[in-house]
């Protein structure tokens, strides 16, 4: 088959540390290549270079045969490459044709805009896809997998032949995965090359020709995605058998926590009611749009204008902030992390330490050794990658920021801790470290809430189990009455269970 692109050893450093040791990488004419490692493996800084990003220091890019440098964003997009980034970068007030056009309209001699051929330009790149929308269609109407078909139609009316995925599936549905999928497929047959990255072994199975594995910027392995498996993916990802032992344990749960009584939020959750014991892994799960993340953003002070009871300690308090959430000792790691997790402007250290501050302020000034002294120990724990703990938090990985937000409020001590989507975009290995650390914590009396639509996470941690479906609890479920198929039954609404009110 013919080479779409061939990048031959590969080498970055920053700062004097190596990043990318040699990478040698080939993608077809028409295929769909997974490209998999852990956080900070070096897929990013790899595609940044073919998205013109980045420089290499070393190595060389061939695209159709021809060997290209690539010194701006703009010349990469003028090859024919297109990058679909985890976060959608769509203007949602305005139709899809208007962003499929933005910054560069069809205008005709006397400058007036043609919107006509405009949109007449958008069905047919959509017709491509297979997938009927209409171009006066506002974004924000569409849902999330029908917005990633969007950004892979902009990408295709630039003229892109290879396009890049980062994590396209995070945040969709499994119904949205397969119309996603529908699609790559259709592109594949058209003579379009995918780069697929994600952590989601199970789809790269199921959707990819062939595989590329980066390990510590090196690489670690490639090949036909026929002759492997999740474990041997795995294995390379992390250079060793992923241990299969069940991270659950039975622990000793003490008094309630954190009660809820009759909490309601108009349009988004209805008459709530769930109580959390001292050293408790609670699980809340469903489908999208169940109401879970609103529910979770009010307890925690996110959201205003709630009905109902928050109890904490037996007392009843009104959360109108996160400042009063943090002081009753609840903690949050939202969803969307960028937006609401982290801090962009401050450093690695200091988001670490952001929500806890007075345990590091002496008169006048914050004691860094100290602050230091406590990022290595949650560093070893979460086998946090980080170059220099003193730059911006925005040049971690996204797994790493997710482990970075995680170890804030274990700093911070507060006794709830809430995770919304604990491991997206997280690999599998740091999958298996939050788990266990999570678990632990839990042993020495900590209490977490996890949000999450995969149901095997939810089964693998959780001591409890409760099920939303439309805004309302639709179940409330033992660890081991929690099968699959059962919290599918319950998370579509197709049966009700008596909910404790306990």
């Amino acid at each position: 088959m013919e080479i779409a692109l061939k990048m031959s050893g590969i080498k970055k450093s920053f700062n004097g540390v190596p990043v990318l040791k040699g990478i040698d990488l080939e993608i077809r004419k028409g295929e769909i290549h997974a490209l998999l490692g852990e956080n900070g493996a070096g897929k990013s800084t790899l595609m940044n270079i073919l998205g013109g990003i980045l420089q290499p220091d070393q190595g060389s890019i061939e695209l159709f045969g021809n060997k290209v440098s690539i010194p701006n964003p703009h010349t990469s997009k003028q090859f024919g490459i297109g990058f679909i980034h985890q976060e959608l970068n769509l203007v949602s007030d305005l139709t899809i044709y208007e962003n499929l056009f933005l910054g560069k309209e069809r205008t005709n001699a006397l400058g007036f805009l043609e919107k006509k051929k405009m949109v007449q330009e958008t069905s047919k790149v959509l017709d491509l896809l297979d997938v009927h929308l209409h171009p006066r269609k506002l974004i924000f109407e569409l849902d999330v997998s029908m917005k990633q078909i969007v950004e892979i139609a902009r990408s295709l009316l630039q003229d892109s032949k290879i396009i890049i995925m980062d994590e396209p599936t995070t945040s969709l549905t499994d119904k949205e995965i397969t119309k996603l999928f529908k699609v790559m497929r259709n592109l594949k047959e058209s003579g379009y090359s995918i780069i697929f990255i994600s952590h989601k072994l199970k789809e790269v199975l199921s959707i990819c020709d062939r595989y590329t594995v980066l390990r510590d910027g090196e690489l670690a392995s490639s090949g036909d995605i026929r002759d492997v498996t999740e474990e041997i993916l795995a294995k390379y990802m992390i250079g060793k058998e992923l241990s299969s032992t069940e991270q659950y344990v039975t622990r000793e749960i003490g008094d309630i926590l954190l009660e809820v009584k009759n909490l309601s939020a108009h349009h988004s959750f209805y008459n709530i009611q769930f109580s959390l014991r001292k050293g408790e892994i609670l699980g809340f799960t469903g489908l999208s749009g169940d109401g879970r993340t609103e529910l979770f953003e009010t307890i925690f002070g996110f959201r205003t204008g709630y009905f109902g009871d928050i109890i904490v300690k037996g007392k009843k308090v009104k959360v109108k902030h996160p400042t009063s959430a943090v002081s009753n000792g609840i903690g949050f790691v939202p969803k969307n992390r960028k937006e609401n997790g982290i801090v962009k402007d401050l450093s690695v250290l200091q988001n670490m330490t952001l929500s806890s501050l007075k345990k590091f302020t002496e008169p006048l000034i914050v004691n860094q050794k100290k602050e230091e002294q406590t990022y290595q120990v949650y560093q070893q724990q979460l086998n946090i990658k980080a170059v220099d703990i003193h730059s911006s938090i925005a040049n971690l990985s996204g797994g790493n920021q997710q482990k970075v937000i995680l170890a804030k409020w274990l700093v911070a001590d507060t006794e709830v801790i809430i995770l919304d989507n604990p491991t997206q975009g997280v690999d599998i290995g740091a999958r298996n470290d939050i788990y266990e650390l999570i678990v632990e914590n839990a042993r020495k009396g900590k209490s977490f809430i996890i949000l999450s639509s995969d149901f095997g996470e939810i089964r693998r941690i959780c001591d409890r189990i409760y099920v939303m479906f439309q805004g309302k609890i639709t179940a409330e479920l033992k660890r081991e009455e929690a099968s699959d198929e059962t919290l599918m039954i319950y998370a579509t609404g197709a049966k009700i269970k008596e909910v404790s009110k306990k």
